[in-house]
């Protein structure tokens, strides 16, 4: 059996038709759930592009929501028969959204450094006093380390 939910843009206009009769607060293991009353009919606050019970871990951000968002500040009811800080089940997306939102900071901090230091090293290249080095005299300086460590592996290796 599916359950149908109203998301928060729908309550809202559900809200200032005054279609909405009421609500009750439902404690949940997590969290706890909002329940939209419409005269006979009862249906849940929705989470946003889903059609899953909308859920918050704290009953104060929870009536906070209801009061700032849809302008409810009383309720029916409030059941916390059922509530439990802890899920029914890992919830595995809120894991994978923290860990995605990380991601994308790091990445956002690494692009940020990077940029800087290519207007660094752009800045230090078009600097009349920077000190070019030629190919050729690198290509020597490396053979001269070389045949210097191959010596010193020979000494140790005697």
């Amino acid at each position: 059996m599916t359950i149908l939910t109203i998301d928060t843009a729908m309550a809202k206009r559900m809200v200032e038709a005054y279609a909405v009769h009421g609500a009750s607060i439902v404690g949940q293991p997590g969290g706890w759930s909002v329940i939209l009353h419409m005269g006979k009919t009862k249906t849940p606050l929705g989470a946003q592009r889903t059609n899953k019970p909308r859920m918050w871990r704290s009953l104060d951000r929870c009536v906070e929501y209801l009061k700032n968002e849809l302008h409810i500040a009383r309720f029916e009811l409030l059941d916390a028969t059922n509530y439990s800080k802890t899920p029914l089940v890992n919830s595995k997306a809120s894991i994978d959204a923290s860990d995605r939102l990380r991601k994308t900071h790091a990445a956002a901090a690494h692009d940020k450094w990077f940029r800087e230091q290519v207007e660094i090293g752009l800045a230090e290249a078009d600097d009349p006093d920077t000190a070019w080095v030629s190919h050729e005299t690198i290509k020597e300086d490396i053979a001269k380390q070389r045949a210097s460590l191959q010596a010193r592996i020979k000494k140790a290796v005697r």
